[in-house]
């Protein structure tokens, strides 16, 4: 196997171009196109995705919905402790993984100091949350208690999770304009952002073309975003993320495949999982629930997805890897720095490229 570096996957990206909020009309972001047999780089207008394809490709979409995953509240203490000894301070959740129904692994910042039996407030006690466990990078499981149903109470109280790099608060249009309009499946912590440029009418210009579209469900939680740690990516361990394929999508992919149709990832989720599954079924998509940890990174041989539509990325994350391992390092990277050049919007709520 090559010998890669974390530093292999590094590029220059002035603050500037860092979107920070969406663009008015989805449709109207740019897109890149990057032809993998030849190198070449087309741009053109997401509307125009209908133009880009073939009658014959599949699309395949994650369905996940994005949660109100962060929570605002402040320390109770322990049980134990008197009120009047009773840390107050503010604290800030950020729900990760759902474990069972009220419990929950999370981030908590600042989470140095958290003990473990020590209860968290929000919403003036609508609801507490109680860490029962300590956990590696910061991750702490805690469990919920409140008197009405938990996804109402977050749903009020919750604020969408933004990713750091959108320096401000979330506002009310973020709960709608950080959702895919396929969303359905409530548990992801991140939206699936290359479905964010999808409208009604880029849908129907490609069903009216002949593209077939189907949905399966990755909830994008820490693994997507964990940052790698090691100057070595292959030693980098990816947390596990929860799929679920229908056997109806299972069905038209594996047919798909036969009759020798391009199946196209709309996002690195869809692609995590798609693999995956296809390597849990030695060959064929199974359809089912199961959790990935699946890393992909230069070299991999992709055994499903034939061409994927994703926006562009952090540099030295999985994110990137996974890109490159499909594009090339040096194809990929190229046109990153095209990109720069070009003025494109980077990150969430920014541009994309498609790569086939």
């Amino acid at each position: 196997m090559e010998n890669i570096d974390i530093s292999h996957f590094d590029y220059h990206l002035p603050l500037e171009q860092i979107a920070q909020h969406p663009l008015d009309h989805r449709d109207s972001s740019r897109l890149m196109q990057i032809d993998r047999r030849n190198g070449s780089i087309g741009h053109h207008r997401f509307s125009q995705l209908a133009d880009l394809l073939s009658p014959s490709d599949v699309l395949i979409f994650n369905n996940s919905k994005v949660i109100p995953a962060r929570l605002l509240g402040h320390r109770l203490g322990l049980s134990s402790e008197s009120s009047r000894h009773r840390p107050s301070a503010r604290i800030e959740v950020l729900l990760v993984r759902r474990l069972d129904p009220l419990v929950w692994e999370v981030l908590v910042k600042p989470g140095r100091k958290i003990r473990i039996g020590e209860r968290i407030e929000f919403g003036e006690g609508r609801l507490v949350g109680e860490v029962l466990e300590r956990g590696a990078y910061g991750l702490r499981t805690v469990r919920f208690t409140c008197a009405e149903d938990f996804d109402h109470v977050l749903d009020e109280l919750g604020h969408v999770p933004l990713p750091p790099y959108i320096q401000r608060p979330d506002q009310p249009a973020d709960r709608s304009n950080y959702q895919t309009i396929f969303a359905k499946v409530r548990g992801s912590v991140a939206a699936p952002t290359a479905g964010l440029h999808f409208t009604q009418g880029v849908l129907d210009r490609l069903r009216a073309k002949g593209v077939a579209c189907h949905e399966l469900t990755l909830h994008v939680g820490l693994g997507t975003f964990q940052p790698v740690r090691s100057q070595d990516p292959s030693e980098h361990r990816m947390l596990p993320e929860r799929y679920e394929i229908s056997r109806a999508t299972a069905q038209a992919i594996n047919q798909a495949r036969q009759r020798g149709k391009r199946i196209l990832a709309v996002g690195t989720t869809t692609t995590r999982a798609l693999e995956a599954a296809i390597r849990v079924g030695h060959g064929e998509v199974l359809a089912g629930s199961g959790e990935t940890d699946l890393f992909i990174f230069p070299p991999f041989e992709f055994a499903c997805v034939g061409g994927i539509l994703t926006n562009f990325h952090l540099p030295r994350t999985t994110l990137l890897m996974l890109v490159c391992a499909f594009g090339s390092t040096d194809l990929v990277l190229r046109a990153y720095r095209k990109a720069v050049e070009r003025g494109y919007r980077f990150y969430s709520y920014g541009d994309c490229m498609l790569l086939l």
